[in-house]
């Protein structure tokens, strides 16, 4: 059921990224006048397939179930589309001091995430407005003020101080948002942000010449590569395009970064951490990348209400930024608008439907953005825990041949299926108790039949011995 509206109402989506861009066509499906506004020039000027990122983000995206789902929710062909111009991803490839690499598959049924170049969806998600004749895009518009009250948005301009009307404000314009600033000078929001002890660095990896001299990629495009180092780590997944790129984050501490200050420093340091990796990059193109390249930090954030009253709401990172670790950022964002639209189609009134919106969706986006963190320390370091490794094929084995138990991995039930996030969470936790549980039996047993064996050896054997 979708709410009747006497005439079109006006929406202003803040934000013109993937995130805002997709709420932009759900409300053009609704019939809403939609004003996208983004203070940034127009990308789809400014970018090439491939090329570097201009957000300070990375250029790739995982793309899995809970964002295809929110793809589809806008349009059908446009989720097609969008599919038929990924990199499925199957699993982690582990790469170890020596050189070794260990494949980690996600599914034991095949399933995958999705590697997309963020710039080229953006892009695509922008096309797609820009044909519906009840959207309008406004590039280089800063947000300066919202009066919720009095349904009016202030943006400063090349031109000057513009106030415009609206119904309805979403803010869609990042972890530094300047909605959700605004929105916090009329509800009583509790905000949280956290700075982890990791910062990150792209390293870009070329294509090599195969046999007939065309380029390819250096590594198995269908793997997101992992060289876990404990307390530090190095990944890379595969570019969309003609280049056979890979984009490489390193994650580290600041202070380990602070500590590289010469060219020889980072050769040095590859040398002794990813000896695979030079090779692929050359000393030579790693010494000007790493020296050229942004440090960047990485935030996590909660807040909540993520609305006020029926004039404004908060979706994407906006309302709940995390750490890149799980994948889930876009995911997630997407989710948020079609779970926001699920809600609004079920109800009679926009304040009742953000009411509902940010008491059901709060636990779902603290749960991700914990999960999120954690997840630093399994690419890291547990990929390579023994006891990391036998619970995870374990719970695989009883998803493979019991599925009716609904026994799954953590990461299965986050990538793979809409179940929300906090009851994947609680899930997970009641496995491993299990999981303990199970090993401790286990353990008890062994020890038991070892004990009862050598009581029986000595009572069989007793006598023979003693004569």
């Amino acid at each position: 059921m979708t709410m009747a509206m006497s005439s079109p109402r006006i929406v202003s989506i803040i934000g013109a990224g993937p995130v805002g861009t997709l709420a932009a066509l759900y409300f053009s499906n609704d019939g809403w006048d939609v004003m996208l506004y983004d203070l940034r020039d127009d990308i789809r000027q400014t970018r090439v397939l491939g090329g570097p990122a201009s957000t300070g983000k990375s250029i790739n995206l995982a793309l899995s179930h809970r964002g295809i789902e929110g793809l589809r929710g806008a349009s059908e062909e446009l989720a097609k589309v969008v599919m038929e111009n990924v990199i499925p991803v199957y699993g982690r490839m582990i790469h170890d001091r020596r050189g070794r690499q260990v494949s980690q598959m996600y599914d034991v049924h095949g399933e995958h995430i999705n590697a997309v170049d963020r710039g080229w969806l953006n892009a695509l998600l922008l096309d797609e407005a820009e044909k519906r004749p009840n959207v309008e895009i406004k590039f280089n518009h800063k947000l300066v003020k919202c009066d919720f009250n009095n349904k009016t948005v202030k943006f400063s301009t090349s031109t000057g101080i513009i106030d415009m009307h609206t119904d309805l404000v979403v803010g869609a314009d990042g972890a530094h948002s300047a909605v959700r600033r605004e929105l916090m000078k009329f509800a009583r929001m509790d905000y949280e942000q956290k700075y982890i002890d990791a910062a990150w660095c792209e390293i870009s990896f070329p294509p090599r010449k195969n046999s007939k001299g065309n380029d390819e990629y250096a590594l198995d495009p269908n793997h997101l590569h992992i060289w876990p180092r404990k307390t530090y780590m190095l990944m890379c997944l595969a570019n969309i395009g003609n280049d056979k790129s890979f984009t490489g984050t390193l994650f580290m501490s600041p202070h380990q970064f602070e500590d590289i200050t010469y060219p020889s420093d980072i050769v040095d340091f590859f040398r002794a951490n990813f000896p695979d990796v030079l090779p692929l990059i050359g000393e030579e193109n790693l010494v000007k990348q790493y020296f050229q390249n942004e440090k960047g930090s990485l935030m996590s954030l909660k807040c909540e209400p993520y609305h006020y009253l029926d004039r404004c709401v908060l979706i994407g990172d906006a309302s709940h930024a995390m750490v890149p670790f799980y994948g889930q950022g876009m995911n997630c964002g997407f989710e948020d608008v079609n779970q926001l639209f699920r809600i609004i189609h079920s109800t009679n009134s926009l304040t009742s439907a953000f009411d509902q919106y940010t008491t059901t969706r709060k636990a779902d986006l603290f749960a991700i953005s914990d999960l999120a963190m954690n997840n630093y320390i399994e690419m890291r370091h547990s990929v390579t825990s023994k006891v990391y490794l036998a619970r995870k094929h374990t719970e695989e084995l009883v998803y493979k041949f019991f599925p009716k138990l609904g026994v799954r991995t953590l990461y299965h039930m986050v990538s793979f299926t809409s179940i929300p996030y906090h009851i994947a969470l609680k899930r997970s936790i009641r496995q491993g108790k299990m999981f303990e549980a199970a090993t401790v039996g286990l353990g008890v047993c062994l020890i038991g039949t070892i004990a009862y064996g050598v009581f029986k050896f000595k009572r069989v054997f007793s006598g023979y011995f003693s004569s």
